[in-house]
């Protein structure tokens, strides 16, 4: 009776190891929408920004969310120059000249032209809603993403994204 009991709760043991590595449906989704988002040209980088600080706020919240980047390929170091890196977060602030209801600038506040900024407001109308913020430098224009769409939400990041590549802003 005692073999059987030992031989029981080892197995117990092996099938719970087994079962806590293996990865849960979210991470699996999560894996093969990254996979995905590397064959439509994306970097994938978890990333930590800190946001603007909220309307009546004491602190600024910091967002730790993965970064979906595209490299700005092909840009002569004229235009690099130029760019004006900006940053955008899904928070209400009184730094939003400019933007959409609900976005604030954390940096580039006054530093796009008035078509720059239209099409800043087209892109931001775009993404979805778990996209919380999104930022452009002379290297790379990223959306950090909250991972809750699917392909379809992904493909809107990346033409959103590619728009404001191809004004160069």
């Amino acid at each position: 009776m005692w073999k059987w009991a030992i031989i029981v709760l080892i197995m117990m043991s092996l099938i719970g190891s087994v079962m806590w590595a293996m990865p849960t449906r979210r991470q699996t989704e999560q894996a093969q929408l990254r996979s995905r988002a590397r064959t439509l040209g994306f970097q994938v980088q978890l990333v930590t920004l800190l946001g603007p600080r909220a309307s009546g706020e004491a602190e600024a919240e910091e967002y730790r969310r993965p970064a979906y980047r595209l490299l700005r390929h092909g840009v002569d170091a004229r235009v690099r120059e130029r760019l004006i890196p900006w940053q955008v977060f899904r928070v209400g602030s009184l730094a939003c000249d400019g933007l959409p209801s609900g976005w604030s600038w954390k940096i580039g506040e006054r530093q796009l032209s008035p078509a720059q900024l239209e099409c800043l407001r087209s892109v931001l109308a775009q993404l979805p809603d778990d996209v919380v913020a999104v930022e452009s430098t002379p290297v790379h224009v990223s959306a950090l993403w909250g991972e809750r769409g699917d392909l379809e939400a992904l493909e809107r990041i990346r033409d959103a994204l590619q728009v404001v590549i191809a004004h160069q802003f």
